[in-house]
C-alpha cells in the first residue's frame, strides 16, 4: 500500500525526517482514522508539506498503534519515543499539551528514507482536511 502524509510545514518535520532527526511519524486522532488498521511493515510512505508537492519517500519498518489512550499513556508514549518523533526536549510539554485528547496514536517507524522526484497529487475523493491519504498505486493520485 502506498501512504502520503501531509505535514504543516512550520513545525519543520519533513526536513527532520529527511536528515535523520526524525524515525517516527506519529498520528494522534480522538476516534479511528486512517492509516489505523491501513499501515503495514514494508508499506511506502510518501511526505510533503502542506501547499507543496511530495518530496520525501520511506519504507514502514514497524507501526505500533495504542487505543484507549490517557494522559499517563500519552505522556509514556512520549517519554519513550520523543525523540525520535524529532520532538525538540523542551517542547515535549507543548506537544502532549496538542494531543492530551487523543484516544488513539500510531507510531511509524521509518527506514530508508531518500527525497523524490518532486511531484503533486489529487485529493479529491479524500476530503480537503485529509492529513493522511492511502492508495493501492500512488499513480492513481499523482497529477505531475
Amino acid at each position: 500500500m502506498n501512504h502520503i502524509a501531509i505535514m504543516k510545514k512550520s513545525l519543520g518535520y519533513t526536513e527532520k525526517i529527511a536528515n535523520g532527526q526524525k524515525t517516527i511519524e506519529s498520528r494522534w486522532y480522538k476516534s479511528k482514522r486512517t492509516p489505523w488498521n491501513r499501515i503495514l511493515v514494508g508499506d511506502i510512505v510518501y511526505f510533503k508539506n502542506s501547499g507543496e508537492p511530495v518530496a520525501l519517500v520511506a519504507v514502514v519498518e514497524n507501526v505500533l498503534q495504542f487505543q484507549n489512550l490517557t494522559k499517563l499513556d500519552i505522556q509514556n508514549i512520549l517519554n519513550m519515543y520523543s525523540s525520535m518523533l524529532g520532538i525538540d526536549p523542551s517542547k515535549v510539554d507543548e506537544f502532549h499539551d496538542s494531543v492530551k485528547d487523543a484516544r488513539y496514536c500510531i507510531l511509524i517507524f521509518l527506514k530508508n528514507v531518500k527525497p523524490t522526484e518532486p511531484f503533486i497529487i489529487n485529493k479529491n475523493g479524500f476530503g480537503l482536511m485529509s492529513a493522511w491519504l492511502t492508495t493501492p498505486d500512488i499513480q492513481n493520485i499523482t497529477l505531475s
